[in-house]
C-alpha cells in the first residue's frame, strides 16, 4: 500500500517501516500516526513478515511532534478555524491485537499488541514523541551519534503517552525522573549504560548491523514462539510471579502440540535451517 508519510518494504522476512519526512527530521503528524498504525496492523497478519524494523528517513529517527504544525493549530484554535482531518485508510483491528489487554490499545501503546517483534532502529535524533515510540518497541538499537531527549518539560508539557510507565521499567525510577524532569540530551552510549537501548552501532555500520539481527530472527526463530513470548513478557508486567508461572505452563503445553515445535526438533536433529510456519 502507498502512504504519504511513511515507507514500507518487506524482504527476507523483515518489514522495514520508515518514517518519511526527512527534511523535518521525521517530525510527527496526525497523518503519520494513522499511517503507521495501519501499516503495523497490516503487517501483523502478513505471513511474509516475521520481524518489523521501525526507523527514520535521512539523519533522524523522529524529532517529536511537528512544532510548526502545533503552533499553527494553536493559532487556528485561538482564531476559531478548524484544522483539516488527516486522511488514512481504516481497517478492523486484527484478532490478535483485539485480544490484547486494554493497556495496549491506545493511540501509541498498541505496539506491544502487535504479535511480531518490533525493533526501533534509532538512526538519529529521537525526542519527545519520537522517544515514546522507540520505548514502545520491543528492542532498541541506536547509531553511535544518536542523541535522545524526553523534551516534554522544556515545552511546558508533562510525561505524555505512557512514557512515565515505560521509561522507569527500562532505566529505573531515578534515571527516569532525571530524564523526564531535566529533559537533558542523552548520548547513545549513556542510553546503553542505562539500559534504554540494547546496543549501539557505528553510524556507517548501523543499518547493516540492525538488518543482520532482524534477518537472523526472521530466519531462525519460530514466529509462534516469538508472538507467545512477547505476549508473556508484556502480560507479566501486570502479574504476580505465580500467575506468570501458571501462564507459562499453559503456553508450554500448547507449544508441545504445535507444528513449530516439531520443526524445531527436526531441524536441530537433522542439522539444517528451520522451516517454521508459525503454527
Amino acid at each position: 500500500m502507498n502512504y504519504e508519510q511513511i515507507l514500507v518494504d518487506v524482504a527476507d522476512g523483515v518489514a522495514t517501516v520508515t518514517l518519511n519526512r526527512p527534511k523535518q527530521l521525521n517530525a510527527w503528524t496526525a497523518q503519520m500516526g494513522l499511517e503507521l498504525r495501519h501499516a503495523l496492523e497490516t503487517l501483523s497478519v502478513d505471513d511474509a513478515t516475521r520481524v518489523i524494523v521501525l526507523t527514520g528517513a535521512g539523519r533522524g529517527f523522529c524529532a517529536g511532534a511537528d512544532m510548526q504544525r502545533v503552533s499553527a493549530n494553536l493559532n487556528n484554535s485561538s482564531s476559531g478555524s478548524a484544522s483539516a482531518r488527516p486522511n488514512a485508510p481504516v481497517q478492523q483491528m486484527p484478532q490478535a491485537m483485539e485480544a490484547a489487554r486494554e493497556d495496549f490499545k491506545t493511540q501509541y501503546s498498541y505496539f506491544p499488541s502487535v504479535p511480531k517483534p518490533i525493533i526501533a532502529a534509532i538512526n538519529g535524533p529521537a525526542a519527545g514523541l519520537g522517544l515514546v515510540l522507540a520505548l514502545y518497541c520491543d528492542i532498541r538499537f541506536a547509531a553511535k551519534e544518536t542523541v535522545l531527549t524526553t523534551a516534554f518539560s522544556r515545552r511546558g508539557l508533562v510525561a505524555e503517552h505512557g512514557i512515565s510507565w515505560t521509561l522507569p521499567w527500562l532505566v529505573g525510577m531515578g534515571n527516569a525522573l532525571d530524564l523526564l524532569i531535566s529533559a537533558r540530551r542523552l548520548s547513545a552510549d549513556e542510553a546503553l549504560r542505562m539500559g534504554l537501548v540494547n546496543a549501539v552501532f557505528p553510524g556507517e555500520e548501523f543499518s547493516a548491523r540492525v538488518m543482520d539481527y532482524a534477518r537472523d530472527v526472521a530466519k531462525f526463530v519460530s514466529p509462534r514462539s516469538a508472538a507467545v513470548i512477547k505476549r508473556q513478557v508484556y502480560s507479566s508486567m501486570f502479574e504476580p510471579l505465580l500467575d506468570s508461572i501458571e501462564t507459562s505452563k499453559v503456553e508450554m503445553k500448547s507449544s508441545f502440540e504445535s507444528e513449530d515445535f516439531r520443526e524445531g526438533v527436526a531441524h536441530f536433529v537433522e542439522k539444517r535451517a528451520p522451516a517454521f510456519t508459525g503454527r
